[in-house]
C-alpha cells in the first residue's frame, strides 16, 4: 500500500476514534466542561497530562532543536522536566486543596479581589494564546505535508477539527480524547526511534543507542561519528555547542521551569481527580509517562541529524560526486519541497546539493576550493525532522504514517487544553465571576464554547505567521506565564502577607517588563516588521534571548508584588487563615463553582 494511503487511513482512524470519544463524553453540565466532574482516575489523569503536556513543541519541535543545537538544546530538557516537579510539590495539592475551577479563580478569591482576577485572566489569555501559536504552527507542519496541501491550509484543516471536539467535549472529553491521544503519540515517536537506533546501532533502546557504536563497521560511537560529520562539513561539534552564554542557559532552563509551573492548562488537570492525594499521585505519573518521550528524544535528534547529512553527503567532502545529485533526490524530500518547509538553490549550478555552513570562515575557504558557492539547503525547517525521520531511514509506511498521526496528536490535544483554559477564563472569571454573576449555567456553556471557537480564530490567523519554530514559541508562551501567573500562585500559597495590591501590582509588572522584551524583539504581537530593535544577539539584555526573558520578568513580579504589599494594608485575617487551610492538604471536597 502506498505511503498516502496508509497516512490516511493511519491519521483517519485515530480522528475517528477522537471525535468517538468527544461525542461520547460531551460535556453536559459546567462541571464536566471545566474539570471532567471531578472524578478522573490518577493514572488515567497522569497520561491526559502527559498528552495535554507534550504538545507539539515536545514531539515534533523539540528533537529538531536537540538536532541543530545538540548539546545547548538540553536546557528544554532540563527546563521542562524540571518545572514539571515545581509543579507538583508546590503548586498542585495546594491548588486542589482550594477547589476551584481555575487560576484566575483561585487569584481573585486568595487576594480578594475582582481587579486581580481580571488581571490573572488577562495573563492567562496572552500566555496560552502564544502557546496554541506554537501548536498550530505543529499542526500545519504535519498537515501540509501528510495531505499534500500548502501549510496554510493544513492550519485551517487543524482548526476545523480542534473546533469540533474541543467546544463538544469541553474539559470531560478532551481527557479522555486526550487519553487516546497519548497513546497514540507515544507508539508514534518511540516505534521509529527503536527501529532507527537498530539500523544504526543495533541496539533497539534508542536512549543506549544514542552512545552505543556504529554498526556500519567504523568501530566509532554515534555520537563520535556524528561530531566527526558535522565539524568536517563546518558545523559546531554536536557534544559541545550550546544555544548562548552561560547566563542565557540559566536564565532560559529557569525561564522553561517556572513557565511550566504556572501554566494553567496543565494545573487545572490537577482539579479533575477527587482528592488531594490523587493530586500528587497523578503528578507522579505524567512524569512517568513523559519520560518515557523525554528520554527518547536526544536520541531521535542526534539520529535524524545523523540520516539527513548522509543522505545529502553521500561520498569524500569535496569530490565530483561526493554530493547527492538533485535529480536523484530521494522521494521523501520530494515530499517536503512542496510544503515551502525544504528549499534547494543551485548556487554553483553543478546539480548537486551542497549542505554545510557557509557562516564558518574556514569552511568558506574549503568550500571555495571544491567549486562550492554557498549552503544550497536554504531552508531545512527544524520542525520537519521528527517527522521526516522515518522517511530519511528508510522505515516501512505505516511507520511514517504512524508518525504523522503521533504528531497530529501532541498538537491536538495541548491546543485543545489550551483552548479550554481561555473558554474557563473568559466564561467562568469574567462573565460568571465578574460581569454577569447571575448567568445561567446553560448560557455560561454556551459563553464558553463561544469564546473557545474566538480563540480557535485568533490562534489560527497567528499561526499562519508564528514568530519562529514551534518550540522557539512556547519557549516564549512560558516566559509569559512564569513572568505573571507563577509568582502570583507562589505568593499566593506562602506568603500570607500578601495583599491584592502587591498581587496586582506584581502580575502587571512582571508581563509588561516580558512582553516588552519580546516584542521589542520578535515585534508587535509577533507581526513582521514592528521588532523595532531586531532579534540580534548584540541587542540583548546581559545577552539574554526574548524566548528566555521570563525567569527576569518573574524577578521583577515578585520584587514589586513584596515591596508594594509592605507598604500597604494586610489582607483581611479570614484571607490569611485561608491561606493555612490550603497549606495542609487534606479534608479537601470536590471541585466547587
Amino acid at each position: 500500500m502506498d505511503l498516502k494511503t496508509m497516512t490516511y487511513i493511519v491519521v483517519g482512524a485515530t480522528f475517528a476514534l477522537y471525535l468517538g470519544i468527544a461525542f461520547w463524553a460531551r460535556a453536559g453540565s459546567t462541571g464536566e466542561f471545566y474539570v471532567a466532574g471531578g472524578g478522573v482516575h490518577p493514572i488515567a489523569n497522569g497520561m491526559a497530562t502527559g498528552a495535554d503536556w507534550m504538545s507539539a513543541a515536545s514531539f515534533i519541535s523539540m528533537a529538531g532543536l536537540i538536532a541543530y543545537n545538540g548539546y545547548g538544546a538540553s536546557l528544554f530538557l532540563m527546563g521542562w522536566t524540571g518545572g514539571y516537579v515545581l509543579l507538583a510539590m508546590l503548586l498542585a495539592p495546594y491548588l486542589r486543596k482550594f477547589g476551584k475551577f481555575t487560576v484566575p479563580e483561585f487569584i481573585g478569591d486568595r487576594f480578594y479581589s475582582n481587579g486581580a482576577r481580571i488581571v490573572a485572566v488577562i495573563c492567562l489569555i496572552l500566555a496560552s494564546i502564544t502557546y496554541v501559536i506554537g501548536q498550530m504552527k505543529g499542526v500545519g507542519v504535519a498537515f501540509s505535508r501528510f495531505l499534500e496541501v500548502e501549510y496554510d491550509t493544513g492550519l485551517y484543516i487543524g482548526m476545523a477539527l480542534v473546533f469540533f471536539y474541543a467546544t463538544l467535549g469541553g474539559m470531560k472529553g478532551i481527557t479522555y480524547t486526550q487519553i487516546a491521544q497519548y497513546v497514540v503519540l507515544i507508539f508514534a515517536y518511540t516505534i521509529p526511534a527503536i527501529f532507527i537506533s537498530m539500523n544504526l546501532t543495533g541496539n533497539p533502546l534508542p536512549q543506549l543507542g544514542l552512545g552505543s557504536t556504529m554498526s556500519d563497521g567504523s568501530g566509532m560511537t554515534l555520537l563520535a561519528k556524528l561530531n566527526l560529520v558535522v565539524t568536517e562539513l563546518g558545523f559546531k561539534e554536536y557534544t559541545t555547542q550550546t544555544m548562548a552564554g552561560r547566563l542565557d542557559m540559566f536564565v532560559y532552563t529557569m525561564s522553561l521551569m517556572i513557565g511550566t509551573a504556572g501554566l494553567p492548562h496543565v494545573i487545572v488537570r490537577f482539579f479533575t481527580v477527587p482528592k488531594v492525594k490523587d493530586a500528587r499521585s497523578s503528578a507522579g505519573w505524567a512524569l512517568v509517562f513523559i519520560a518515557i518521550l523525554y528520554t527518547t528524544a536526544p536520541a531521535v535528534g542526534a539520529m535524524a541529524r545523523l540520516n539527513l547529512h548522509a543522505t545529502i553527503q553521500t561520498g569524500e567532502i569535496g569530490s565530483a560526486e561526493g554530493n547527492l545529485a538533485y535529480e536523484q533526490r530521494p522521494q521523501w524530500f520530494k515530499n517536503w519541497e512542496k510544503t515551502g518547509l525544504l528549499q534547494f538553490e543551485d548556487k554553483n549550478g553543478d546539480g548537486r546539493i551542497q549542505y554545510y555552513n557557509d557562516k564558518n570562515p574556514e569552511m568558506v575557504k574549503k568550500a571555495e576550493s571544491f567549486g562550492w558557492k554557498g549552503n544550497e539547503m536554504v531552508k531545512v525547517d527544524r520542525d520537519i525532522i521528527v517527522l521526516a525521520n522515518p522517511e530519511i531511514a528508510k522505515l516501512p509506511n505505516w511507520v511514517i504514517a504512524l508518525v504523522a498521526a503521533g504528531g497530529l496528536a501532541a498538537a491536538l490535544s495541548t491546543a485543545a487544553g489550551l483552548l479550554l483554559a481561555i473558554s474557563s477564563a473568559i466564561s467562568h472569571d469574567l462573565l460568571k465571576g465578574v460581569f454577569m454573576k447571575g448567568i445561567s449555567e446553560k448560557a455560561e456553556l454556551r459563553a464558553g464554547r463561544i469564546s473557545m471557537a474566538g480563540a480557535i480564530v485568533v490562534a489560527g490567523y497567528l499561526g499562519l505567521n508564528p514568530p519562529g519554530f514551534a518550540a522557539g514559541t512556547v519557549a516564549i508562551a512560558f516566559g509569559l506565564a512564569g513572568a505573571s501567573i507563577f509568582p502570583a500562585l507562589m505568593l499566593g500559597i506562602f506568603y500570607k502577607r500578601m495583599n491584592k495590591e502587591g498581587a496586582i501590582a506584581g502580575m502587571i509588572a512582571g508581563i509588561s517588563v516580558t512582553m516588552l522584551y519580546v516584542f521589542q524583539h520578535k515585534g508587535i504581537l509577533f507581526i513582521k516588521g514592528t521588532e523595532f530593535l531586531g532579534d540580534m544577539g548584540p541587542n540583548w539584555f546581559l545577552g539574554i534571548q526574548p524566548n528566555a526573558f521570563g525567569a527576569i520578568g518573574a524577578l521583577v513580579n515578585f520584587a514589586v508584588a513584596i515591596m508594594v504589599a509592605k507598604m500597604t494594608t494586610e489582607p483581611p485575617q479570614h484571607i490569611q487563615d485561608l491561606v493555612e487551610s490550603i497549606r495542609t492538604p487534606r479534608g479537601a471536597g470536590g471541585a466547587t463553582h
